[in-house]
């Protein structure tokens, strides 16, 4: 189960980064950026505090 949870941490991340770059490509989109910008780092924190607090 741990081992989805990361994966779907992943898939998200990626997600994130696609929208970002969208959003700078894109005239128009630089709203697409900000907003990918701050669900990346949610997700990512989210991620690393999940790691913190997993057990072994």
């Amino acid at each position: 189960m741990e081992g989805m949870m990361v994966a779907f941490i992943l898939v998200l991340l990626l997600l994130w980064i696609i929208g970002g770059v969208a959003g700078l490509v894109l005239k128009g989109l630089m709203w697409l950026f900000w907003v990918s910008l701050v669900l990346f780092v949610i997700t990512a924190v989210f991620g690393f505090i999940k790691g913190i607090f997993t057990k072994k």
